[in-house]
């Protein structure tokens, strides 16, 4: 096991206060920036059919950060129309403005200056800087250039990027608080395609790695935390659902799940060679056939 795996494994074991039924009344804290979570389901508001949906599916998920696009969302720029935040309470979560729609990085910097104001000086952000407008595949150049910057003007930056682990280190060393690399393609639902590369860039990180992208439903946030992702960001998986409400509880379960289960630590795979579940000591010997 590499450091970063078994030193995050080593501090959540001394910190787990075991409790029959709930693993989630510890204190394995989700840490981003000067900031901490309990919950490490980061979910959007995007897609659902109203913001009363919106709330009532985050208040299922148990999210404490809820990602917002700036470009899209109404927070208070609009005076005429609905205000998303009317429907978060805002002492149970943090807003995460994100640059959703934005194709270089002078947008992207310009768009989270302006969140900074409307939020009265709110410095946690998410970064993200399409190629196009077909795949939403990250822009790692114009990234980085905009990471850059963003960090230089105080921002506490999450940064969405590709699976490639050679960016996000060089992401980690500009400053960026979280390496956020897609599972696949936003919007898809098609899960984890390369959880090779995904496990690199965990293994190598020294600050968080949160799956962005790509997850579909429940089984591929069990698969990211399994990984040791540190936490998983969704959007679409929960409100495309033909349950949304439901979705978000199954999404919340799985990531509790998923965590649980890689800080356990799996069972060591053995192929061709059997174990009984039950002990074989104590057991009458084979009664031996007669040849005929």
């Amino acid at each position: 096991m590499l450091p970063r795996l078994a030193a995050v494994k080593s501090c959540a074991h001394n910190n787990l206060q075991y409790k029959v039924g709930s693993l989630q009344d510890n204190m394995d804290i989700l840490k981003l920036g000067t900031r901490s979570f309990q919950s490490r389901l980061i979910v959007g508001t995007g897609k659902y059919k109203s913001f009363e949906e919106t709330r009532l599916a985050i208040k299922g998920s148990s999210a404490e950060i809820v990602t917002v696009a700036i470009r899209r969302t109404n927070l208070g720029q609009h005076s005429k129309e609905d205000n998303l935040l009317d429907f978060i309470e805002p002492n149970q979560t943090t807003l995460l403005p994100n640059t959703a729609g934005c194709y270089t990085s002078k947008e992207a910097v310009r768009t989270l200056r302006l969140a900074r104001e409307l939020l009265d000086g709110h410095d946690l952000v998410k970064l993200e800087v399409l190629g196009d407008s077909q795949t939403l595949f990250p822009n790692v150049s114009e990234t980085l250039i905009a990471a850059k910057q963003l960090v230089k003007d105080g921002f506490q930056v999450m940064v969405y990027t590709s699976d490639d682990p050679i960016v996000a280190k060089q992401l980690e060393d500009l400053g960026c608080i979280a390496i956020m690399p897609l599972a696949s393609l936003i919007g898809s639902g098609m899960g984890i395609l390369n959880p090779w590369n995904l496990g690199i860039i965990i293994e190598n990180a020294l600050v968080p790695v949160i799956v962005d992208a790509g997850v579909g439903t429940a089984s591929d946030a069990v698969i990211a935390m399994e990984l040791g992702c540190d936490a998983v960001l969704m959007n679409t998986a929960i409100a495309a659902a033909k349950d949304p409400l439901l979705m978000a509880r199954a999404m919340k379960n799985a990531v509790i799940a998923g965590r649980d289960a890689f800080l356990a630590g799996r069972m060591p795979k053995k192929r061709y060679q059997a174990s009984p579940s039950s002990p074989a000591s104590g057991m009458l010997p084979q009664m031996q056939t007669k040849s005929a």
